[in-house]
């Protein structure tokens, strides 16, 4: 991957309906070169997929809160499956620390989160808190080359 790659991935994060004629002007290229490179970067895993924004309190999503669950390590094939199927959960990471999962959910009231945090303390100990703003959205990937801070 070199630093034309990393233009257009840095370039498709921003918009990904960034036209390739557009991508082509801003990388020096013709479009055809960019739309090779974009295959290259599909086939190879690179380019896992293309996501629409939305605006979760537009969507009735008004409660944001990162939940930590402290687990045993041996709960993790019923837990798994189960974290995957709640509608709710944005993100779900296995983390160091005192817990062991980090959760991010949305909820449309606090009623709701409560009841979600009740059924997954089956599984252990919680710890949540409820996001009041986020000053800094998801960025996406930073595309700096390596070795370069």
């Amino acid at each position: 991957m070199d630093h034309i790659d990393r233009k257009i991935i840095d370039i498709l994060q921003t918009n990904a309906r960034a036209p390739l004629k557009e991508i082509a002007d801003r990388v020096f290229l013709s479009s055809p070169a960019v739309s090779a490179r974009i295959t290259r970067l599909e086939k190879d895993g690179v380019l896992t997929g293309y996501q629409a924004q939305v605006d979760p309190l537009k969507m009735g999503q008004l409660v944001k809160a990162f939940i930590n669950l402290d687990m045993d390590p041996q709960r993790k094939p019923e837990f798994y499956p189960y974290i995957r199927s709640c509608p709710n959960v944005v993100e779900c990471s296995c983390v160091t620390g005192d817990y062991s999962m980090l959760i991010e959910v949305l909820y449309g009231t606090t009623q709701e989160l409560d009841a979600f945090i009740n059924h997954l303390q089956q599984f252990g100990r919680t710890r949540t808190q409820i996001v009041f703003s986020t000053p800094v959205e998801h960025r996406g990937v930073p595309v700096s080359e390596p070795n370069e801070t």
